[in-house]
């Protein structure tokens, strides 16, 4: 298992899947383990996925200070990682949770990204969250699915704080495009690869400053994807949507059908969006 050391001393381990112009990937939950990106719906047939098991998760190694698992604490070991690849430049992934991290890296290093990729992905380091009424909005959509009453039951019960496990494993389905064999097999590994403690300290105090994140991403002249899912809640179209207006050269493409998880939703339609995107590498004109 490849890995390297984090500027702390903390080994890191990262995974190599596909061939071609490297891709790497930082994986959200937060704090969940990279398996779960698996081979980005068959983007790894295009791209040489690296895919960063972050600090505590997966092969990486546990840091001495826990308080080193907080986002902004971690940009450092995405450069630590860029560095030990020897890369200049980097195409920069980032799904989920993870794209706070990938949005303070822009916004540290913003002449290291060649291009950033933002998959459903979170930017409350620009001062963006999504909310309850964003999350039932997009619940709304799924009322005619048949697991639909017993997981919006067990979401009210998630809300109101008084929910047992079954609940959490009820309200799954919300989160897919489609709750077929292979979306099921895959929400049934995420306990597993999340170190709970890890994301508790991901968006502590202190985490983000978005004023200054702000300013940090003005003048940056990569180009950035967002992919956002039509059925997803973090965010909602709209809400990708106006994260991409505090990006200069943005584009947001919105994935019909699919959930926070859109490689798995529709992998042709991702992977053709995502790899098209990544052709045009630097030239690429904003939307």
């Amino acid at each position: 298992m490849p890995s390297f050391a984090a500027p702390d001393g903390t080994e890191l381990a990262y995974h190599v899947m596909g061939e071609g112009e490297p891709l790497l990937c930082l994986p959200g939950g937060p704090m969940r383990a990279s398996g779960y990106l698996g081979a980005l719906g068959g983007l790894a047939q295009r791209r040489r996925l690296i895919t960063l098991d972050l600090r505590g998760t997966g092969d990486s190694g546990t840091p001495a200070d826990p308080a080193t698992y907080r986002c902004d604490r971690q940009v450092a070991d995405v450069e630590a990682l860029r560095a030990h690849l020897g890369l200049d430049r980097v195409d920069l992934l980032a799904h989920s949770a993870a794209g706070d991290l990938a949005l303070l890296y822009a916004a540290r290093h913003p002449r290291r990204l060649r291009t950033l990729t933002l998959i459903t992905a979170r930017a409350r380091a620009l001062g963006i969250d999504f909310t309850e009424e964003h999350r039932r909005e997009a619940a709304a959509l799924r009322a005619a699915e048949p697991w639909f009453d017993a997981a919006y039951d067990a979401y009210e019960r998630v809300r109101a704080g008084t929910a047992a496990d079954a609940d959490w494993d009820a309200i799954a389905p919300f989160f897919y495009g489609r709750w077929d064999a292979a979306a099921q097999a895959h929400a049934a590994t995420e306990v597993a690869q999340t170190h709970e403690e890890a994301a508790e300290r991901y968006a502590s105090a202190g985490a983000f400053a978005p004023d200054a994140a702000r300013a940090g991403l003005a003048g940056l002249d990569a180009p950035v994807l967002l992919l956002a899912g039509e059925l997803d809640s973090g965010p909602l179209p709209r809400v990708a949507e106006d994260i991409a207006k505090l990006l200069p050269r943005a584009e947001l493409v919105v994935q019909p059908g699919a959930g926070h998880y859109p490689w798995l939703d529709d992998p042709q339609r991702f992977t053709r969006t995502v790899a098209t995107f990544l052709e045009r590498g630097p030239a690429g004109a904003a939307v």
